[in-house]
């Protein structure tokens, strides 16, 4: 049997933690809690295995990440559609100013001074499944998230710097822990 690398799965806890290499960290996760049929606007954050897509950073106020994923400054006037309507580029990212409903990625805090952008509903994407699903900072108390999983920068740079093209996330459902 072949042994599974450590470096593939960076594995979300519902309780708040995410191990990945052999370490484990402290994470925020949907205020909704880990679903299995995700929508959106539901605060949830969806189970299941994803890739990392690419790497998103607030060039204006942090080094850039190291990481083997695409990585792109993130700019004051991007976005990413979360409209049900928006029939083209729901959960994608977008140029603002943007006729429908998006999450402005160019952000008054910190939290997405860092976006590790991950690939759940993006190939031929549901309407409505949910949208902008990432890995992101945390604020300061670890409170609940949209959605996302938040961990603090250290931690996501760390992870970043370590993960390898084949990395994937797998959040679990209390069941699979």
């Amino acid at each position: 049997m072949l042994e599974k690398n450590v470096h593939e799965e960076i594995i979300v806890h519902t309780r708040g933690e995410v191990s990945f290499a052999g370490k484990v960290y402290r994470a925020a996760l949907g205020r909704s809690g880990v679903v299995d049929n995700k929508h959106e606007g539901d605060d949830a954050t969806p189970i299941g295995i994803f890739p990392i897509r690419k790497v998103l950073y607030r060039e204006d106020r942090i080094g850039k990440p190291i990481s083997v994923f695409e990585t792109f400054p993130i700019l004051p006037s991007d976005a990413w559609s979360d409209a049900v309507e928006d029939l083209v580029n729901y959960n994608t990212q977008v140029k603002l100013p943007y006729e429908f409903s998006h999450e402005k990625l160019w952000k008054n805090d910190d939290t997405y001074n860092i976006v590790v952008v991950l690939g759940y509903n993006d190939t031929l994407p549901t309407i409505g499944k949910g949208s902008a699903i990432f890995m992101h900072i945390a604020r300061a108390e670890y409170s609940p998230t949209e959605g996302c999983v938040a961990l603090s920068e250290p931690d996501l740079r760390e992870i970043l710097q370590t993960a390898s093209k084949e990395t994937a996330v797998h959040i679990l459902s209390i069941i699979g822990e």
